[in-house]
């Protein structure tokens, strides 16, 4: 392999999700935001879910679905992610190295990234089980469940920004704001959300 034709395969990024750590259900964990919290480091490569052999179908279909490469392994989970992540960054298929886990025990893969001049993402699944371990030794790190907080805020705020508007709109003095105050008592108008998002089944 040439080393253009090596930058260009390496231009991405690699994440790899330790399912039994991650997808449990204190954490309450979907696999679309550990997607989307990769994505934000740039294009995904590879997009692999570790699970063990007691992993069910419908958790493995999920998963396939989101589109992540399913990986089921009898031995140890975290020996085989971390072999696997270890073999990406010394072969440079990946600018950037993901991992979800709260598992302290792939510090030494994030360390060996590094030493690839690959930056690396500590994705942890929520506030309390976040490592500290993995964070120091990576480039950046994430948490899941802090990371749609400022959106949030952003959109309470620019939703009761246009309840005030329309409230102002409703009071205007004159026949209109009289007419207005009419429609209002025969029209009630209801905002229907969509469901919440569909979390992975939990292993």
């Amino acid at each position: 392999m040439d080393a253009s034709s090596r930058d260009d395969d390496s231009v991405g990024v690699a994440l790899f999700v330790d399912g039994p750590n991650v997808l449990r259900e204190e954490f309450d964990v979907d696999l679309d935001d550990v997607r989307e919290a990769a994505e934000v480091e740039g294009q995904l490569v590879t997009t692999r879910l570790y699970l063990d052999e007691h992993a069910t179908p419908g958790l493995i279909q999920a998963a396939e679905a989101r589109g992540f490469e399913v990986i089921v392994t009898s031995g140890d989970v975290d020996v085989k992610l971390a072999v696997d992540a270890a073999r990406f960054a010394a072969e440079g298929r990946m600018s950037t190295l993901a991992i979800a886990s709260r598992d302290t025990d792939f510090k030494p893969v994030l360390e060996t990234a590094n030493g690839y001049a690959i930056r690396t993402l500590a994705i942890a699944p929520g506030a309390f089980g976040r490592s500290d371990a993995l964070r120091n030794a990576a480039t950046d790190s994430v948490t899941l469940d802090e990371m749609d907080s400022p959106d949030k805020d952003l959109n309470e705020e620019a939703q009761a920004e246009g309840n005030g508007a329309q409230a102002e709109g409703n009071g205007t003095p004159g026949g209109a704001g009289r007419q207005s105050d009419t429609e209002a008592e025969t029209e009630t108008p209801t905002t229907q959300h969509g469901g919440g998002s569909t979390d992975a089944e939990t292993n």
